[in-house]
């Protein structure tokens, strides 16, 4: 059977690189947009010479900061992919933004070209948070650009970050509130964390700020949860909080272990080939991208076929961070191993009984108290 496809376009431009940031984004004081489009569009024709007409499922738009991206570009990519790929009813297209007033006044033309499907990255409704996590826009900023969004696109996400240093139980909660008082179907809501190389681990190495510990950080999780179960989005991922059919289909592909293309700079990707899964990654710096684009329709760096083992691995690193888990025929057909080859018996065993997870019809999840755990489960429980 032919995995529909999901699409990631990576725009890896930034206005300023956030403290806490580790993702493939770089700072110019200039920029020459066509040039990039058009290396995306190459890309993608090379890209979908090879899959074929596969059914398209979602276009995501990420970065860096995709709504620094003319809507004329975002309207000339949609197009491309659409052409290339039979789009599926109902085509996910996601674009991120962040609610300066200057990318807010985009928002109206991302609409008519394609987008239907917004995540605005907020982070903090709280200004000092707002400074210490080196954004550019005001909490005012924030809620107008929420309004407009909501006028416009018929699905909406915004991110929010917790557990940042000296945030109390009673802080997080009236923050959240207000969140959730605004919010439309889907939220993200993110743990703050360390990321290596970043500049909140030379701060924090240096003991400019604590974070909370682990038992603040569950409380806050604990919290998080529930308010947000109370508003009516359920966690249906760790970080990610939806109504019932407004999940994020795109990010779905990546946890439930789906095909998905990625294009752009430092761009990943994992695509059936054949009988074969390959992971693959495009050149990480923009200009040398574009070059290798420009020079052999394409940017890629690396191209790895995934043992049956790796791809047990992660399907279950993924699926585990849902609610619903992971489909263990799925996992079969996916891996060609069966469920008892890529887990530890003992440690799996010992997490049934404690209740971290639970194994019926079919399907391994983690309950609550096992989400929580993750991060010291998984390393023991795969082989």
């Amino acid at each position: 059977m032919t995995e529909p496809l999901a699409l990631y376009v990576h725009w890896p431009f930034c206005r300023s690189k956030c403290p806490y940031c580790d993702f493939n984004s770089h700072v110019r004081d200039a920029l020459d947009e066509p040039r990039f489009a058009r290396a995306l569009i190459a890309e993608l024709a090379w890209e979908a010479a090879r899959l074929g007409p596969r059914p398209l499922a979602s276009i995501f738009f990420g970065g860096g900061t995709p709504s620094l991206m003319s809507p004329d570009t975002v309207h000339a990519l949609i197009e491309a992919a659409t052409r290339h790929f039979p789009p599926l009813d109902g085509l996910e297209i996601t674009l991120e933004a962040n609610p300066t007033s200057v990318e807010a006044a985009r928002l109206a033309g991302y609409r008519e070209a394609g987008v239907n499907r917004l995540s605005l990255g907020v982070q903090a409704l709280d200004e000092p948070a707002l400074r210490f996590l080196g954004r550019q826009h005001s909490a005012d900023d924030a809620r107008a650009a929420l309004e407009q969004a909501r006028a416009l696109f018929p699905r909406l996400s915004f991110d929010l970050i917790y557990a940042r240093p000296g945030q109390t139980l009673a802080e997080w909660r009236a923050e959240l509130e207000r969140a959730l008082a605004i919010a439309a179907d889907h939220l993200s809501l993110y743990q703050l964390t360390i990321e290596p190389g970043t500049t909140f681990e030379a701060q924090y190495r240096a003991g400019r700020f604590t974070l909370p510990d682990e038992e603040e950080a569950a409380a806050l999780y604990d919290l998080t949860v529930e308010r947000a179960a109370a508003s009516g989005l359920a966690a249906y991922e760790v970080s990610n909080f939806a109504q019932p059919g407004a999940e994020s289909r795109h990010n779905l592909a990546y946890w439930t272990y789906g095909d998905y293309a990625g294009i752009g700079p430092g761009a990943h990707g994992r695509l059936s080939l054949g009988e074969r899964l390959v992971a693959t990654r495009r050149h990480r710096a923009p200009e040398p991208w574009a070059e290798r684009v420009e020079r052999a329709g394409h940017g890629s760096t690396e191209e790895e076929t995934l043992s049956p083992r790796t791809r047990a691995r992660e399907m279950l690193l993924m699926g585990l961070r849902l609610a619903g888990g992971v489909d263990l025929a799925r996992l079969a057909r996916r891996t060609e191993l069966a469920f008892e080859a890529c887990v530890d018996p003992v440690i799996l065993r010992a997490a049934l009984d404690e209740g971290y997870l639970v194994l019926e019809a079919e399907r391994l999840s983690a309950t609550a108290a096992g989400r929580r755990r993750l991060d010291a489960l998984l390393p023991r429980l795969l082989v």
